[in-house]
């Protein structure tokens, strides 16, 4: 499944201009980017790359790829170093140009969907192999044929708008059960539950409870039951002040706070619904990255950080900590093109941020711009993993990466009780300890053998001290 793609990388080196395009940005850093010089847009829109999803292989020292959707298939790309990613393989799709592309993975392996018309088909991936190939496991249409797109919740894979072989049947929404990853086996329809609702776009979901954006039918909220091998409405949102296509939505750690986005038509806000009561769903605020902006994707990060994949404005990242009052706290605009970051308007067109992967554990963020390609990003400023706020006192952490113990040196002015916190990357607090600290010089050690290596976000408070760093557990 190797390509030769000597002649695109030479094309790559003399294309240099790309290299040295202007990018309006905000607390975010490009590292790397890639693009194949080949790569030809689809016809309707001017598409050529769509979703991007991220692997890390356990087995080889966490080595991280980037898996990125484009209009003749899937590119395998290598972030070793991420200054330089690098194409390691390519799995072709059963049409070319296309322009819907989505990806999961569960273990070793990567599923992929396309929405567009026949010939389509579903691939599995078998990633274990890398960095040398992937191999393709299942490519096939009996299934389905093609669907628009898919969430994976523990063993179970959730598709939205699913369309059986040669128009045979459909599904607004479908689960199938992955307990034998590479074979798996359809459950249930919600189309044979709720036949009125007649559209998945996409779907979060969490311990079975699936949050499925409907278009322009609105929000609606199921509980999948694995017993009766149902679907039972929980709730919905159906009308709602500057209503638009109900597109895709994130949710916060806690389960209390859920932000969605209406994709058309272009410049609706994106919103915040307070949901810990899921009888009683209210609406937080309505926030926007610029006017006449399209936000297409958001991705919960931590606790409080969306981070948003919003067409012509690039990647958008804003602090939630308080739902009614959005704060953005970075940005990079991929479209060079340029979005409404920097004073270009343009009309609602199909270029720009189509999607972004977060949960890498070297803290890296992808991103998927339609027309230019992959980039890696660092956004440690933007989404706060450096805040210090010590006032006259001092914090140092070291080793870091750490194998078996963290250090925290203080230096206080006063003594104080201060409470140190450690959050993996989904925001789940993994550790919690307070402590009272004398004034003067300290060094504090906290065991981190027991953690799973990858990026965890330590957290200090006191009187005096707010601190919050990135530390790598390897």
């Amino acid at each position: 499944m190797k390509k030769n793609y000597f002649f695109a990388l030479f094309l790559f080196s003399i294309l240099s201009f790309s290299a040295t395009a202007q990018y309006s940005s905000q607390n975010i850093s490009k590292l790397g980017h890639w693009f194949n010089p080949l790569q030809v847009a689809e016809p309707f829109y001017g598409i050529k790359y769509n979703s991007v999803w991220g692997w890390v292989d356990s087995a080889d020292s966490n080595h991280e790829y980037a898996v990125l959707g484009a209009g003749e298939g899937t590119h395998i790309i290598d972030l070793a170093d991420p200054t330089n990613p690098v194409q390691v393989d390519f799995v072709a799709g059963r049409r070319n140009q296309v322009i819907w592309r989505e990806y999961k993975t569960y273990g070793k392996y990567l599923y992929a969907i396309s929405d567009d018309s026949p010939p389509n088909s579903f691939q599995i991936i078998d990633m274990s192999y890398l960095p040398d190939s992937v191999h393709v496991v299942y490519d096939d249409n009996t299934l389905f044929e093609h669907a628009h797109t898919l969430y994976i919740d523990g063993d179970k894979m959730y598709c939205g708008s699913v369309s059986l072989l040669g128009g045979s049947g459909y599904h607004s929404l479908a689960v199938y059960s992955l307990a034998n990853p590479e074979l798996p086996v359809f459950l249930r329809s919600l189309s044979s539950d709720y036949p009125a609702v007649n559209y998945a776009h996409d779907m979060l979901v969490r311990n079975d409870t699936v949050y499925a954006s409907c278009g322009y039918q609105g929000l609606f909220i199921y509980k999948y039951n694995t017993g009766a091998n149902t679907f039972t409405e929980l709730n919905s949102l159906t009308s709602y002040p500057n209503q638009g296509y109900n597109h895709s939505s994130a949710i916060t750690p806690d389960g209390k706070t859920l932000v969605f986005c209406d994709e058309v038509p272009e410049n609706k806000p994106v919103h915040i619904i307070d949901i810990s009561d899921i009888s009683n769903i209210s609406l937080e605020s309505a926030f926007k990255s610029n006017e006449g902006a399209t936000a297409h994707n958001p991705y919960m990060w931590g606790t409080n950080k969306v981070v948003i994949a919003y067409y012509q404005d690039g990647l958008q990242i804003f602090d939630i900590s308080n739902p009614a009052a959005p704060v953005r706290t970075g940005y990079f605009d991929t479209d060079t093109l340029h979005g409404l970051n920097d004073g270009y308007p343009t009309s609602f067109t199909y270029h720009g941020a189509w999607g972004a992967y977060i949960d890498l554990p070297s803290g890296l963020i992808l991103t998927s711009d339609m027309q230019n390609g992959l980039y890696v990003f660092d956004a440690s400023v933007a989404l706060g993993v450096h805040e210090n706020t010590v006032t006259t006192n001092s914090v140092s952490v070291f080793p870091n990466p750490a194998s078996n113990f963290l250090s925290v040196s203080l230096k206080l002015k006063n003594a104080e009780t201060l409470k140190f916190s450690i959050y993996d990357i989904t925001g789940r607090k993994v550790f919690d300890k307070e402590e009272s600290i004398g004034a003067g010089n300290t060094v504090k050690a906290f065991p981190v053998l027991q953690f799973s290596d990858g990026v965890y976000i330590l957290k200090i408070e006191g009187t005096d001290i707010h601190y919050t760093e990135k530390i790598i557990k390897q």
